[in-house]
C-alpha cells in the first residue's frame, strides 16, 4: 500500500498557519448539487454563508469562480462544430453567470461584494482591475473575479494561480468534492492513500491531477501554497483560515 508522502516544513512566511488574504477557487459544480445543472438556490446559500464565516476573522477572500453547471467549453468543443476559442470564451460567460448570483447571495447575507470580470460587460461586473481589486479587498469586500483570465485555452486553475499572484495572496484554496489529494481515485482504488502535504514537483511529475499544469507551475514559481479540501464538509475554510492544518492536503 503506498504511503503518506511525509510533511514538508515551511519554506517561507508564505506558508503561515493564519493567512491574512486567500483566494478560494471555486468549480461550476459547487453551483449546484450532485450531478445537477445550473444552479441550485440552497448551494448557493451554503457557498455564500461559508464565505460569511470565513471572513469573520479579518481574512482578505477572493473567489475564482468555475462554470462547468453553466456549459462546459472543451466539451462542446470536441464535438467539433465549435472552435474551442469559441466554446472557452462561451465558459467564459458561464462563469459570469456564477459570479452574478454569488454575489448577490453573498450581499443578501450581508457580505460587501464586488463582482470583477476579466471580459468587459460594465452593465454587471466592474472590469478586473489589479489595483482595484486590492484596494476591495483591503476595505473588507469579498472580491469575485469571473471570465477566467479573459483568455480562451486557459482554465480557470490558471485563472486561479494568476489573481493568486497578482493579488499576493498567502495561500489558493481549492474546493473539491473529496477532502484531499491520492495516490489513486479512492472511489475506485481502495488501497489510495490520502497525502497530507505534496510538493509541487510530486504533483506534476506523478500527474496527480491537482490543478493543470500551467496553474501548478506558475504558483511553484511564485511560492504560493495550495490547499486542496473538501468544501462540501460545512466550516473548512474557516477552519482553514483559524489556522486548522489537518484539513486536505497542502502543496508547497
Amino acid at each position: 500500500m503506498p504511503k503518506t508522502t511525509p510533511k514538508l516544513q515551511p519554506t517561507s512566511p508564505s506558508t503561515t498557519a493564519t493567512p491574512r488574504r486567500v483566494l478560494l477557487k471555486l468549480s461550476g459544480e459547487a453551483f449546484c448539487t450532485v450531478g445537477g445543472f445550473g444552479i441550485d438556490r440552497e448551494e448557493l446559500r451554503v457557498i455564500a454563508e461559508e464565505i460569511k464565516s470565513a471572513r469573520e476573522n479579518g481574512a482578505e477572500i477572493a473567489v475564482v469562480v468555475g462554470g462547468g453547471n453553466i456549459i462546459r467549453g472543451a466539451e462542446l468543443a470536441k464535438q467539433g462544430d465549435i472552435p474551442q476559442s469559441t466554446a472557452d470564451y462561451m465558459g467564459m460567460l458561464g462563469t459570469v453567470i456564477n459570479g452574478v448570483a454569488l454575489k448577490e447571495m453573498l450581499e443578501t447575507v450581508g457580505v460587501p461584494t464586488r463582482l470583477m470580470s476579466a471580459i468587459e460587460i460594465r452593465a454587471v461586473a466592474e472590469p478586473f482591475i489589479r489595483g482595484r481589486a486590492l484596494r476591495h479587498l483591503e476595505k473588507g469586500r469579498v472580491v469575485i473575479m469571473a471570465a477566467g483570465t479573459g483568455n480562451p485555452f486557459f482554465t480557470t486553475d490558471s485563472c486561479a494561480a494568476l489573481r493568486a499572484s497578482e493579488l499576493e495572496c498567502d495561500l489558493l484554496l481549492k474546493a473539491t468534492k473529496v477532502d484531499g489529494v491520492y495516490t489513486a481515485d479512492p472511489k475506485k482504488d481502495p488501497t489510495a492513500t490520502k497525502y497530507d502535504t505534496l510538493s509541487y514537483a510530486q504533483a506534476i511529475d506523478q500527474r496527480l491531477g491537482v490543478m493543470d499544469l500551467t496553474a501548478l507551475a506558475m504558483c511553484e514559481e511564485r511560492n504560493i501554497p495550495v490547499l486542496v479540501f473538501d468544501f462540501w464538509q460545512r466550516g473548512n475554510i474557516r477552519r482553514v483560515i483559524d489556522g486548522d492544518e489537518s484539513i486536505g492536503t497542502r502543496l508547497s
